[in-house]
């Protein structure tokens, strides 16, 4: 822990003049370098199992006893599976491409002068999260693998789990001959701290955000520092009249209740007025337990549904509950979406190209699916492995963010003794 005379400017501004020191030296270091800490690393996470859970079955005993809701013990819960694929995930980050030195275009003046943009790390990076504890894993692995520091700072909730994370990770880096700085958390769960990092644009080059609207809507409104906005997944699944009965029930329930808590479940289910088995589609999510809030169209199909208020269309539950409302046709649907979407994953299920393709075109999201479930957002279902979370703002990246959305590029220029005349 830091000093208690220190103040919580004082350390972020030390914490980021390491982080920019080891950022400088991760730079020189080779791909293969970078890629053996992260082996090393995970092997280093599997190792640590047993103190990695005893650590996160003290924050579950914490955040019972302070009512953190089912969704979110959820998101901080981690049994041995889930450490196994933490410790995957970090070592199948080492596999990846790199984008490093990557040259984006490459054109020759009509004087010989040689343009090149050539991909380049960012520097170093912020993170805020809650809850996740995988996130200090995948956050570390992809910014060191993209080659820049990081500076980490997850919610008090997880902090015994982030630590021992932290704690494993650092022991397989430090052992390939990289920096401790290079992936660094912060010590102290006060919340000035984060406040600092949002202002230290002397050190830190980009603040990424991962939890809920408070927490998002304070980052943007604080940060002196460019953010990489991860809002709520306010997603839906649009069934047209289209769709194939078998295919919607199964897709709508998966979206839905396959694991609530994650930011890809759909909320929202928008059936369309001629889609003849809609009593069917509601009848599932009732019968798998899912709690169904709907408008009076969707009340008459099964009298367990109950009426939606309307917050609900702007609601992301990450629970057991979904709003579902009737529309009248894809334009109708689409104006839905428009009006009560977080613009990250919106789907839909149909066998009609034509609409489906005027729904891809028209819906402006991050991700657009079309016969998908909505829990396929996801970085590594992208093929991108682990992801530092999903962008859903226009600039710089958007959808899943991995390691080319972790870099930034630089112009190269060779002459041969040009003068500008």
């Amino acid at each position: 822990m830091n000093d208690m005379t220190q103040t919580p400017e004082m350390l972020i501004a030390m914490l980021g003049a390491r982080a920019r020191k080891a950022a400088a030296i991760l730079a020189q270091a080779t791909d293969e370098q970078k890629a053996q800490a992260l082996k090393l690393a995970a092997q280093a996470l599997r190792d640590a199992a047993p103190a990695i859970a005893a650590a996160n079955a003290r924050d579950m005993e914490n955040a019972a006893a302070n009512g953190l809701s089912p969704a979110m013990l959820d998101r901080l819960r981690l049994d041995a599976g889930r450490i196994a694929a933490t410790a995957d995930g970090v070592e199948a980050v080492a596999t990846l491409p790199n984008p490093l030195g990557a040259i984006i275009d490459s054109s020759e003046r009509p004087n010989g002068l040689v343009l090149q943009r050539v991909r380049v790390p960012l520097g170093v990076i912020g993170i805020i999260y809650e809850s996740r504890p995988n996130v200090t894993a995948d956050a570390a692995a992809l910014c060191l693998r993209a080659g820049n520091a990081v500076i980490l700072r997850g919610g008090s909730e997880a902090v015994e789990s982030n630590r021992a994370i932290h704690a494993a990770m650092l022991s397989g880096i430090v052992a390939a001959g990289l920096p401790a700085d290079v992936v660094q958390i912060v010590p102290t769960t006060d919340r000035a701290a984060v406040g600092a990092l949002l202002k230290a644009s002397e050190f830190v080059d980009l603040i990424i955000p991962r939890g809920g609207k408070s927490l998002v809507a304070r980052v943007q409104e604080e940060a002196r520092v460019p953010v990489l906005a991860h809002l709520d997944g306010i997603n839906h699944s649009y069934v047209h009249a289209a769709a194939d009965p078998d295919m919607a029930c199964a897709l709508v329930v998966n979206a839905k209740l396959r694991r609530t808590g994650v930011c890809g479940a759909t909320e929202t289910v928008l059936i369309d007025r001629n889609f003849a088995s809609a009593g069917r589609l509601v009848q599932a999510l009732l019968d798998a337990k899912c709690a169904v809030r709907g408008d009076g169209d969707v009340q008459a199909l099964d009298t367990r549904a109950t009426p939606a208020a309307d917050d609900d269309w702007d609601t992301e539950y990450l629970d057991a509950i979904v709003s579902v409302r009737m529309v009248d046709g894809p334009e109708d649907a689409i104006a839905h979406i428009a009006a009560h979407g977080s613009h990250h994953t919106d789907a839909i299920i149909t066998e009609d190209a034509a609409t489906a393709e005027q729904f891809l075109n028209a819906v402006d999201s991050a991700i657009v699916m079309w016969n998908a479930s909505t829990q396929f957002a996801d970085g590594g279902e992208f093929g991108l492995g682990a992801e530092i979370g999903i962008s859903t703002g226009r600039l710089h990246a958007r959808g899943p963010v991995a390691l080319e959305g972790l870099t930034t590029y630089k112009w190269l220029v060779r002459g041969t003794g040009q003068t500008r005349p």
